[in-house]
């Protein structure tokens, strides 16, 4: 009897022992079953930053140098303006008078001695011996020492060709060479601007002037 009560009392003990861990069981919770993770999406390369551009500093410009100043030659004379005149204006009219007053008789020879510059600048009086020369052709009353003949007699004296006589005695002397019996010599003076022309007949077996004038000549 006491080893049937025993027993049924190990019974019983286990059985609330049993019952005990079956309640448990009930009461925890199921383990959870992780989830599974969504697979990771593949993150695209971020672009990377671009370096800036390392830039060069510019390097500033040097002022050109001004060059050494230069001082105009002092030395150098300006070169003249060129005049020209109205010779003929001039000419024209002297030459009339001279042939009524000089007396001379047809055929006498006469050297125009080229027009010398008395002035205060540059005349060209090359300009003023051809419009004496222009004026004086076919006057009838004299024969012109041709240039040509100047010229040679120049060259016996050493004088150039283009050399003008300069004094009346010279001018004589060279008319004596050539066979004139008249001179003209003629020079222009005074102002460069509005200069004078004056004119002299001479007779070269004397040297005596047999008639003079003198014209104002404007500048054209």
């Amino acid at each position: 009897m006491i080893k049937t009560l025993g027993r049924f009392a190990l019974l019983t003990t286990v059985a609330v022992i049993l019952s005990g861990c079956i309640t448990r069981g009930e009461q925890e919770p199921a383990p959870v079953e992780q989830a599974n993770p969504t697979p990771q999406q593949p993150v695209p390369p971020q672009p990377q930053p671009s370096q800036p551009v390392p830039t060069v500093p510019s390097v500033p410009s040097i002022p050109e140098q001004p060059g050494p100043i230069e001082h105009p030659d002092q030395t150098t004379q300006p070169t003249p303006r060129e005049r020209h005149y109205d010779w003929n204006s001039a000419v024209q009219p002297m030459m009339g008078k001279m042939l009524q007053a000089s007396g001379a008789s047809a055929g006498n020879v006469l050297l125009v001695d080229s027009v010398n510059n008395r002035t205060n600048g540059s005349v060209k009086t090359s300009e003023a011996t051809e419009t004496l020369r222009n004026a004086l052709t076919n006057n009838g009353k004299f024969t012109l020492v041709s240039a040509q003949q100047l010229a040679i007699a120049k060259q016996q004296l050493g004088l150039s060709p283009q050399d003008s006589l300069g004094t009346r005695s010279k001018a004589i002397g060279i008319a004596r060479n050539v066979g004139a019996q008249y001179v003209l010599y003629s020079s222009a003076t005074g102002n460069a601007n509005a200069p004078t022309l004056q004119m002299q007949l001479m007779l070269v077996q004397t040297g005596e002037i047999v008639w003079s004038g003198k014209g104002a000549v404007q500048q054209q």
